[in-house]
Parts: structure tokens; C-alpha cells; sequence
């Protein structure tokens, strides 16, 4: 994945624009559809963007990128949806998910514009060497809060799951014990697929985590039908665990819809989606394996992946609601019965989705250090193994310490979200796009600018009404 000598990306010193570099004077191709490259001389290869040709198919590729977008955000988004309704909820989805593949659009033209496929580099040429360690930092502050959400899923399903297959008891049991078991998974699970040296590999294991996250879908649909309105009844599939003698918290009286909501609860569901839709880190990698790449390939690879994945969010959280309505948890599979067979074999679904997923999203984590500490260095096999047994044990050490993951959800998704889809894609498109190209006051750069300043407000907007929910004491509410 490692990107080798700058020069081969067209980098040049200080953040500058060369305008006589053909990266440059080849723009208006690269927005038509085709990269910009050197005109080889006869006889010779043309420059390549890697040590490698892409080789990853179209298919492979939007494996990739929507088991990047999908994860661990698609439990929470139930929850997302009874706090602010049916409606509201939707319109807030398709915004983001069309915000999202708009981002992706300009990181593609500035990538176009100079050259570089490495996130990190696109940094340093916006806003020079801080920039690069500004970006390396919130790729590596989003994935590992990425990594933590899917690691927590592992502690807590994965003891209920043996548990329930053994008949016994998760508390009872030192073997059973969530902290023990993520450390399992990760040492013979996730760090052999995280030791692959091209992302290209995971397509096949990203296509199995997708059909699994897929039979999630189709259970959470026919577990409605099937239960119907089971809010206010003895039977109902939500499992307090609070004394017998208390009501299960949050429960409705009756089974109605709410179209249209706003509670403070809702200002943790915003960033949830929001999380839910972050693909970027994984983008410019992706693109770099993609066979016969070009912009518009890659914005398609793009459109479908946000496309299906909008349509999977949509109605998982619209039949989960429907299902529990505002008793919904922001972990939604602790709504079901532990005993039902086919919940059981939907929490191994998602257990091994997630699992699956971990490897892809840690592959920006190793390119971004790779790109801050190791700009020159040729691929190493003992640092390449190194950075993800450090990353691993990290990532290990802040899952066994944080107790609850709508506080993973709501703080990564607060600041390295709208970092990662509005603000960074903003700022490089109005500092990489030269003024020749596109004047400062042109409408694409306006578009940018409003786009970036969107992304502030969202994040202090978010930022603010949890701090205040935590200062009054409120942050567990609804499930914790």
C-alpha cells in the first residue's frame, strides 16, 4: 500500500503548484474522465502511481469501498431514526449520503489535478508539511474509533453467542469473557488479513462481510412481520436488565410511528449517520489498485457503493424501529431474544462482518504513519507487520476500556467525520484547483467553500449539545 518515491506522484517541495507539469495542463481531461500523466518516451512505460499496476476490478473495488462505508454504524442507526423520525431521519440520510459522494468528487479532482493518489500528500500540497500531519492525524483518529466500534461489537456479542451454543453462562465463565476473546480475534483472525500488502486482496472477504451484513437486513425485516407490535407486552423480544420488578426502560404505550421528532438525543444520532457514511481514508487506496483507473471509474465505483449502502441503512433502521419504535437501544441486536435461533445466527452474521471489516480500515491507519514517518523508505516487511501489531494492541487496550460505543459514535463522529467528508475536501479543492483553472469567486468554488463551512457548524453544533449533555448528566439515557 506504501506509496514510494514522491517525485512519482508529482509532489514538489514547499505545496507548490508546477503549472508545467502535465498533471496540470491535463485537468480538463482528467474532469472528462481520463488520469493525467507523463507522455512516456518511445519505448517506455508510462509513470506509474505505484510500484504496481492496478489490478482490482470494478466489482472488487466497490467491495471494498462499501464494506469501508459499512460497519458497525448500521446498528446504531434504529436508534438514529426514533430520535428524530421516520421522515426527518430519511431526508437526513439521502443528505449525507449525497454530501458524502460529493466529497469524494473533489478529492478525485484534486488527486486529478496534481497527480497524487496518498491522502496524506494531497495534505502537504494544500497546506505543506502541516497539513500532512493534520491529515495523517484525523485518518488515524477516525479509523481507530472505527476499529474500537467493531471490536466492541466482538465484546459484547461474541461472549451472548458461545455462550448461548455452550449453555452457559457469559458472566460465569473466565473463557468467556469479552475482553479475552477480542484479543483472540485480533491475533488469529484480523492481523493475519491486516498483514496483506495490497487492499486489493480483502475484495473476497469484503464481498462474504457484505452477504453477511445483507442476511442482518433480511432478518431485521422478517423479525418484524413476524413479531409485530410487541412494544407494552410481557413478550416482547427487548431483555431488561434491570430488576423484574421495574418496566423495561423506554417503552412506548402503543405502536405508532413518529414522522417528525427532535430531542437532545438527537444531536448524538446526527453524528452516527454521519459515521456511518465515512468511506474517504479508504478512497484514494482504493483507487490507486483500480484497474484501468480514471476519475469518473472511480466515482462510479464511488456512486454504486453509497447508492447500496443508503438502501441497506434505510431499511435496516426503518423495519428496526418499526419494530421497537422508541424502546429501540443504539445497539439493536440486545433488543432481541439471546435464545432465537435465527437472532443467533444474525449475531454471527454481523460478528463476522465486522470482523472482516477491521483489516480495510486499517490499511489507511499503516499508509497514513507510513506517509508521516517513512515518506522515503521503501517497503519494509518487519515495519509493515510492526505498525499493525501496534495499531492492533492500541485499538485492543481502548475497547477493554471504554464501557459504552454510542461515546465512540458520537465523539469520533463529531470531529473526524465532518473533518473527513467536508472540511479536508473542501480545502484541498480551494487550494489545489489553481485560480487559472477555476477562479476564487467561480460557482465549483463557492460550492466548496459553503460545503467546508457546513462541516464546522455540524461539528459545533454536535460537539456542543453532547458536552452539554454530558455537563447535566444526561449522556445515558435510551439503552446505557
Amino acid at each position: 500500500m506504501e506509496l514510494q518515491d514522491p517525485k512519482m506522484n508529482g509532489a514538489l517541495p514547499g505545496g507548490a503548484v508546477d503549472l508545467n507539469v502535465p498533471a496540470y495542463s491535463s485537468y480538463r481531461q482528467e474532469r472528462e474522465g481520463f488520469l493525467p500523466s507523463h507522455s512516456p518516451a518511445p519505448g517506455r512505460k508510462p509513470t506509474q502511481f505505484m510500484d504496481f499496476e492496478g489490478k482490482t476490478s470494478f466489482g472488487m473495488s466497490v467491495f471494498n469501498l462499501s464494506n469501508a462505508i459499512m460497519g458497525s454504524g448500521i446498528l446504531g442507526l434504529a436508534y438514529a431514526m426514533a430520535h428524530t423520525g421516520v421522515l426527518f431521519f430519511l431526508a437526513l440520510l439521502l443528505c449525507i449520503a449525497l454530501l458524502s459522494s460529493y466529497s469524494i468528487h473533489l478529492l478525485l479532482t484534486c488527486a486529478g489535478v496534481v497527480g497524487i493518489r496518498a491522502y496524506e500528500q494531497l495534505g502537504q500540497r494544500a497546506l505543506g508539511p502541516a497539513g500532512k500531519v493534520v491529515v495523517a492525524a484525523v485518518i488515524c483518529l477516525h479509523n481507530v474509533g472505527a476499529m474500537s466500534s467493531y471490536l466492541f461489537i466482538i465484546k459484547s456479542e461474541l461472549p451472548l453467542v458461545i455462550g448461548t451454543f455452550l449453555d452457559m453462562d457469559p458472566e460465569g465463565d473466565w473463557f468467556l469473557k469479552g475482553n479475552l476473546l477480542i484479543i483472540i480475534v485480533s491475533v488469529l483472525i484480523i492481523l493475519p488479513l491486516a498483514l496483506m500488502r495490497h487492499l486489493g486482496y480483502l475484495g473476497y472477504t469484503s464481498g462474504l462481510s457484505l452477504t453477511c451484513m445483507l442476511f442482518f437486513l433480511i432478518s431485521v425485516i422478517y423479525k418484524k412481520f413476524q413479531l409485530g407490535c410487541v412494544v407494552g407486552h410481557n413478550e416482547t423480544a427487548v431483555e431488561s436488565k434491570g430488576p423484574s420488578s421495574l418496566p423495561t426502560q423506554g417503552l412506548n404505550t402503543s405502536c405508532e410511528a413518529q414522522m417528525f421528532t427532535a430531542d437532545s438525543q438527537m444531536f448524538y444520532t446526527v453524528p452516527i449517520m454521519a459515521f456511518a457514511f465515512v468511506c474517504h481514508p479508504e478512497v484514494l487506496p482504493i483507487y490507486t489498485e483500480l484497474c484501468r483507473p480514471s476519475k469518473r471509474r472511480m466515482q462510479a465505483v464511488a456512486n454504486v457503493s453509497i447508492g447500496a449502502m443508503f438502501c441497506m441503512y434505510a431499511l435496516t433502521a426503518t423495519f428496526g424501529y418499526l419494530t421497537f419504535y422508541s424502546s429501540v437501544e443504539a445497539e439493536m441486536l440486545h433488543m432481541y431474544s439471546q435464545q432465537d435461533l435465527l437472532i443467533l445466527c444474525v449475531r454471527l452474521a454481523v460478528l463476522l462482518a465486522v470482523t472482516l471489516t477491521v483489516p480495510v480500515v486499517l490499511f489507511p491507519i499503516r499508509r497514513a504513519l507510513q506517509q508521516l514517518l517513512f515518506p522515503s523508505k521503501a517497503f519494509s516487511w518487519p515495519r509493515h507487520v510492526a505498525i499493525a501489531l501496534i495499531l492492533l494492541v492500541l485499538v485492543n487496550v481502548l475497547v477493554i476500556c471504554v464501557p459504552t460505543i454510542r461515546d465512540i459514535f458520537g465523539v469520533i463522529g463529531s470531529t473526524s467525520a465532518p473533518s473527513l467528508i467536508f472540511i479536508l475536501p473542501s480545502v484541498f479543492y480551494l487550494r489545489i484547483v489553481p485560480s487559472e483553472v477555476e477562479p476564487l469567486y467561480s460557482w465549483p468554488k463557492i460550492q466548496a467553500l459553503c460545503f467546508g463551512v457546513l462541516g464546522v457548524l455540524f461539528m459545533a453544533i454536535s460537539l456542543g449539545f453532547m458536552f452539554a449533555n454530558w455537563a447535566t448528566g444526561q449522556s445515558h439515557v435510551s439503552g446505557h
